[in-house]
Order: C-alpha cells, then sequence, then structure tokens
C-alpha cells in the first residue's frame, strides 16, 4: 500500500495484528547517479566500445571467424567419418537440386551449382551452427526469379523459349553497349546476382544493427503459411515443364490465377515426350522418396534416387534424341570451371531495392530458424547476429561470382544431420564434391531434360503440401494461429508471395492487438475463508464480498484499449456512472421544472398533488438508478487487481483516475491491488497520486499489495468507527 497504512482500525498482538494489517512494502531507490552524470556514462561507452587492444582484436577476430574457434578443438577421430559422410550424401543430393533450382531463378544450370559451391565454403567460415546446410531455398529462388523475370520484360528480352537474339531489342530501347555483350541468359544472372548483393547488403546491415531479434516477431504458423503458399506457387509454375510448354511466367499480382490460365489455353501444345517422361520420373521418384522417408531411421543415409534418375534421364534423353526427334527442352551447354567474376549492376539496385529486402528478411528468418531449432536439439547456442553477418557474406560475396540468392534449407539440414554430422566440416566435403562436378562432370548433363528437373523441385514440395492436412488438427488446437496460416497462405499463393509475408506479418500484430481489445473485466469472489479471490463466472463457491465490488482486467491498458476498459468495466459492474451522473442531473432538472410549475399552481390549491407527482418522479427515477443498473443499494467501493496489467501509458494512467473521479463523484471508492513495480511508476509518473481529491475521499488514490488487504481497508471506511476521511 502506498497511502492510508495508518486508516485501519486497531487490533491485537502476534498474528490476529498481522492479518488485520495491510502488508507494506519499501521501495528500493534506483540508482540516478549514471544517469545525473551522463557525460561520465557516456564517454566511458565509448571508451569500452571504441578502445583497441591486442585482446579485444582477437575476439573481435574469433568472434567473425567462428571456424577459428572450433577447428583448433576438431575432434579427428570422432568427428571426421560423421563429417565426411553427410557432406558427401548432402552433395550428391545438391547436384540435381542446384541444376534444377536454377530454373526457379529463371537461371542456367550452372549458375545453381556455382551457388551451392561458394554458400557452402563462406557458411563454413562464418556461421555459428554446426548442423545446417547452406545453399539453394526453393523459395528464394522463386522470389529472385520472379525479380528476373520481371527485369528481363522490363529490359525488352523476348520470353523464355525465344532464344537469346535479343539484341535488336535492347539497341532500340538505348541499350546497345549492354546489348552487344550480354544476352538474355547474361543479363538475368545479371539481375539475379544484383538481387543477391542487395539482400546480403540488408542482411549485413542488419546485423551491424544488432536487429537479430526481429526473428522472434515471425511467429511459426505465418512462416508455415507463407512456405506453403509460395509451395503452391512454384508448383504451378513448374507445371509448364512437366508438360513441355513456352510459356512466359506472369508478372505483377495474382501470378498462379494467370499461370493456371495460360496453362488451360495451351495445353493442345503439351509436348507428349516431356509428359511421359514427367510421370514416369514421378512413378518413381515419389514412392522412392517416401520410402527413405519411412525407413530413415534404419537408414545410415538416404538413397540418393533424385541422382539416379537424373543420370538415368539423361542417358536416355541422350541416346533418344529427345530434343531434336521430340522438340523437349534439355538444360543445354554447362561448362566447366568458373567464370571471371563481375560487379553486380549498379543501374538495377534501385528497381530491385524493395524485393531485395523482403527476399533478405525471408532468407535470413529461415536461417536464424534452423539453427536456433537444431541447436536447441543438440545441447549448443547460435548467434542470430552472426547468423545474420554470415548468411548476408554468403550472398554478398558470390554475387560477384554470378550466383543468387541463398539460405538454409530444411530437407538437406535434415539429411545433413542424421547422416551423422558433427561440424561445418561437412560443408567444406560438399564443396569439393560440387567442385568436381563444375571442373569435370557438369558438361555430361547437356541433354537433361528440364521436365526432370521440374519433378524433383515439385516432389520436394511434398513437406510443404502436406500442411494442408494438419490444418483440422491446428484449427482445434489454436483457431487464431490456424487464421493467420490461412490467410498468410491463401496471401502468398494467389495475390503475391512478397505481400503474402507482409499481410502475415499485419495479421499476427493485429491478432495480438486484438486480444487486447477482447479482454474483459472479471468479477472476482472469495474462496470460502481463504485469502484467494478468483472469477465469479469460472469457478463454483465464490462469494461477493458486502459493499465491495472486486474487478480485474486481464491486459495492459494503452492508448488502444483504455476506452474498452472502462466501458467493459460499466458493463460488469452494473453502473455506468456518466449515464448516472446525466440521469441524475436529468432528475434535478425535472426537480426545479416540477417546483416552478408547483409555485404556479400554488395559487390554485394544486400543491399537494404536485408534491405527491414529485415524489413519485423521485421515486421512479431511484427506482431505475438502482434496478436498471442492478448495482447493491450498499456498493461503496471498487477494488481493481492490477495482477494481470503489465504496463500502462499516460492514456491508461487517465482511464484510472477518470474511473476514480466518476465513481467518486457517485460515493464509491475505488482502490488499486496487485500493481506490479512498472505499473506504480506509471501512476506515480502520471500523476494518480497528486489527484486524491477528485471526489473518491481523502485515501481514493490508494494501492494494496494484496485483494485482501484493499477489501479489508474498504470495508473498515465503511464501518460508523472506521471514516477514514473523518480520521485521517
Amino acid at each position: 500500500m502506498t497511502r492510508g497504512e495508518d486508516c485501519f482500525p486497531a487490533a491485537g498482538d502476534g498474528a490476529e495484528s498481522d492479518q488485520q494489517h495491510p502488508l507494506i512494502l519499501e521501495r528500493v531507490e534506483k540508482d540516478d547517479g549514471e544517469e545525473g552524470n551522463w557525460k561520465a556514462a557516456a564517454s566511458h561507452h565509448l571508451k569500452k566500445h571504441c578502445s583497441c587492444s591486442a585482446e579485444k582484436a582477437r575476439a573481435k577476430i574469433l568472434g567473425f571467424f567462428p571456424i577459428l574457434k572450433w577447428l583448433p578443438r576438431y575432434q579427428l577421430r570422432d568427428w571426421l567419418l560423421g563429417d565426411v559422410m553427410s557432406g558427401l550424401i548432402v552433395g550428391i543430393l545438391l547436384v540435381p537440386q542446384s541444376i534444377a533450382y536454377s530454373l526457379l531463378a529463371s537461371q542456367d544450370p550452372i549458375y545453381g551449382l556455382y551457388t551451392s559451391f561458394f554458400s557452402s565454403i563462406i557458411y563454413t567460415l562464418l556461421g555459428t551452427s554446426r548442423h545446417i546446410s547452406v545453399g539453394i531455398f526453393g523459395v528464394l529462388c522463386l522470389l529472385v526469379g520472379q525479380v528476373v523475370d520481371r527485369e528481363l520484360a522490363e529490359a525488352g528480352y523476348l520470353t523464355e523459349g525465344s532464344g537469346n537474339d535479343s539484341a535488336v531489342l535492347l539497341a532500340g530501347q538505348g541499350n546497345s553497349s549492354f546489348a552487344s555483350e550480354c544476352d538474355r541468359s547474361c543479363y538475368a544472372i545479371m539481375v539475379g546476382a544484383t538481387v543477391t548483393f542487395t539482400a546480403g547488403v540488408y542482411q549485413v546491415l542488419m546485423g551491424v544493427l544488432q536487429v537479430g531479434f526481429v526473428s522472434v516477431y515471425l511467429s511459426d504458423s505465418l512462416l508455415s503459411g507463407f512456405a506453403t503458399g509460395a509451395s503452391l506457387t512454384i508448383l504451378t509454375s513448374q507445371l509448364k515443364y512437366l508438360l513441355g510448354l513456352r510459356i512466359a511466367r506472369p508478372q505483377g499480382w495474382f501470378t498462379l490465377i494467370k499461370t493456371w490460365y495460360s496453362l488451360l489455353t495451351n495445353l493442345g501444345s503439351t509436348n507428349i515426350c516431356d509428359l511421359v517422361t514427367s510421370l514416369v520420373c514421378l512413378l518413381v521418384l515419389v514412392p522412392t522418396k517416401e520410402l527413405n522417408d519411412r525407413f530413415k531411421a534404419k537408414l545410415k543415409a538416404p538413397i540418393p534416387f533424385e541422382l539416379f534418375v537424373v543420370i538415368a534421364a539423361t542417358a536416355a534423353s541422350h541416346f533418344g534424341n529427345f530434343n531434336t526427334e521430340y522438340g523437349s527442352s534439355v538444360a543445354g551447354t554447362i561448362p566447366t570451371g568458373f567464370l571471371p567474376p563481375q560487379l553486380p549492376l549498379w543501374s538495377l539496385i534501385p528497381n530491385v531495392a524493395v524485393d531485395a529486402f523482403s527476399i533478405a528478411i525471408v532468407g535470413f528468418v529461415i536461417t536464424v530458424s534452423l539453427s536456433e531449432m537444431f541447436a536447441k536439439k543438440h545441447g549448443y547456442t547460435v548467434d542470430a547476429n552472426q547468423e545474420m553477418y554470415a548468411i548476408g557474406f554468403c550472398n554478398i560475396l558470390p554475387s560477384f561470382f554470378r550466383c543468387f540468392t541463398t539460405s538454409a534449407a530444411l530437407t538437406k539440414t535434415l539429411v545433413k544431420e542424421s547422416t551423422g554430422c558433427q561440424t561445418q566440416v561437412s560443408g567444406l566435403i560438399t564443396a569439393l564434391v560440387l567442385l568436381l562436378v563444375l571442373l569435370v562432370i557438369a558438361p555430361l548433363f547437356y541433354s537433361l531434360q528440364k521436365c526432370v528437373l521440374a519433378v524433383i523441385i515439385v516432389v520436394n514440395l511434398r513437406g510443404a503440401l502436406r500442411k494442408f492436412a494438419d490444418v483440422p488438427r491446428m484449427w482445434r488446437i489454436n483457431r487464431i494461429d490456424a487464421f493467420i496460416w490461412l490467410i498468410t497462405m491463401a496471401t502468398s499463393a494467389l495475390v503475391n508471395t512478397e505481400l503474402g509475408l507482409l499481410v502475415g506479418v499485419l495479421v499476427s500484430a493485429f491478432c495480438v492487438l486484438g486480444r487486447t481489445q477482447r479482454a474483459q473485466a472479471l468479477e472476482l469472489g472469495k474462496a470460502g475463508t481463504r485469502e484467494h479471490y478468483e472469477d465469479l463466472a469460472a469457478y463454483r463457491g465464490l462469494q461477493r464480498q458486502p459493499g465491495v465490488a472486486v474487478f480485474r482486467y486481464e491486459a495492459p491498458i494503452y492508448y488502444a484499449n483504455q476506452s474498452l476498459f472502462k466501458t467493459s468495466l460499466y458493463r460488469r459492474l452494473g453502473l455506468d456512472p456518466v449515464k448516472e451522473k446525466a440521469l441524475r442531473r436529468k432528475m434535478e432538472k425535472k426537480k426545479k421544472k416540477q417546483k416552478g410549475k408547483e409555485l404556479e399552481r400554488a395559487e390554485e390549491g394544486a400543491t399537494g398533488k404536485s408534491e405527491e407527482r414529485e415524489d413519485g418522479v423521485e421515486a421512479g427515477m431511484t427506482k431505475t438508478l438502482m434496478n436498471e443498473e442492478k448495482v447493491p443499494g450498499s456498493l461503496h467501493s471498487l477494488v481493481i487487481d492490477c495482477s494481470a496489467i503489465l504496463f500502462l501509458d499516460t492514456a491508461g494512467v487517465n482511464a484510472l483516475k477518470e474511473v476514480r473521479k466518476d465513481y467518486g463523484e457517485l460515493g464509491v471508492r475505488v482502490v488499486l491491488a496487485q500493481c506490479n513495480t512498472s505499473v506504480l511508476d506509471s501512476l506515480q509518473r502520471g500523476g494518480y497520486y497528486s489527484e486524491n481529491k477528485g471526489g473518491g475521499g481523502g485515501e481514493s488514490d490508494a494501492t494494496f499489495f494484496t485483494i485482501t488487504d484493499a477489501v479489508r481497508y474498504t470495508q473498515s471506511l465503511s464501518t460508523p468507527n472506521g471514516d477514514c476521511d473523518s480520521r485521517c
């Protein structure tokens, strides 16, 4: 209690005395010395963060390159075999997937191999997770591909399947110098690399600003809905390859609907060779992937059926001349070695800056979520800000070598963990496998049909698409989370992928706000002889206290819900002080009007009837006030339990002051109980205690540490010898 400690009646010594007196605690004084001497504090802060020493430089280097910490302690005998096995398996799986996901990013196959190679090495040097696999990720490839196709269309390049003879178009748009040395494929990777560079810069800047905590604001339901919606878009975008159709990817919003319309209108142009190949590959891959999933506990490593299918399909296409005889679209020339580095296209950055930001957020959140999940599972910690640096440089540095955006990938991370991975040395082994492909094996995939790559992408979407089967269970567990999932999924799939993420964040925020808006004031009752109060509507056998109403509000009181707090309290109590005062003023006016009429009729002898009528009106008004509002006539105090109020802002403090003032004018005292220190500080700063003459009595601003103390205090003031206002 902050005030009115001496207003309790005297009691005996011992336990009875302790029960009669309220709990009083003394607040610890805050040390304002550092705040007062802000110059000294600022100087100390600058010295701490700007000074340089050998130990500090060493700590910074070790923190930025985590490999320098764990590599000297590497347990060669215990860890090497597991790292080599997992690195080999992931590398073998990455070969067909890297080539396949290049289609999704609207790039040539070689660039997918580049991307996986460089990201594996860079994350090994900079990452703090021991288990995640960083490389190509379907959702990011889709987002990059949408930007690439848009920029290709705006630059005047012909649509996919029309060849690379685009120089004339570009020359007509004033780009002759660039067109003379860059065809459609070249321009596509320039756009992809520029987007990747910009996204990486965003991620590094977020790491510098220490905003790694933003990942906690993206819930699992939001991320799951976004991934599922994007998976529907990915599935739809690959159908044209399964059918062998050469149609452009639609731009703008509602791409899924536009794509389906294009597919249905061009269905007659289906390439039978591609369709048959797609069906055969699906019939092979779907059951075998299911077998891998079902027996993954017994298998030491998943069987790379994708690689087997790619090898068999490439051989069949090569010896069957599918490209020349049946017009089947193939991967084409995949060169060996590496191209010289080149700078991003700086003039494109303003065009792709917004897209790159959403790509940066998605890539970072996926990476941090997976790294924290596996770190928790295996009992170590990861640094979210260092993860942002790692994934940022996994985008910035490879962008100079014609790579597109990367992040952690769940499927490959699960494979990596299940095959014995211990450290990121496995990432180096994966990079060696990809290097072998880049230097020697890549040209052998010339005859690989694009429909086979599309089948690989579609089969890998099974996990995300299975989320639809979980919707009924999600709805039973938590309808709000299920609603967020459905809205995010539908917007990502039907409207726009990036917009889906934004809408999901906004819906999640509004749901949190909505929960504070839906909070209601609960009337509390006492549990028998115990000093405990709970919701009267939730438990049986609780008792109201005579003359005292106890209410709890289970939400913060701030600008957005302060009016709802008052409305809920008035409705639950059954007494709206504003309406009550208006009704009383109306009654007073009627009294005055009635008295005026009585004076006029006094000469006519009608005074008796007037008084009778006045008494009838007043009695009727009183009856309306007491019966319609359903308030016991003996109510004299209101106790507000603030234990569930996390914080108050200025509007919240003003709301409590208004409640106290309005009820005080009706003779109902308002006191607070169980306020946390944050609420007490807000009340103090907001002037709640300085306005103790607002109509509720001299001690109306009292606050107590327990509801029992508050109830006893108010009951003591209502007794004939307990009039605190007359004694204090």
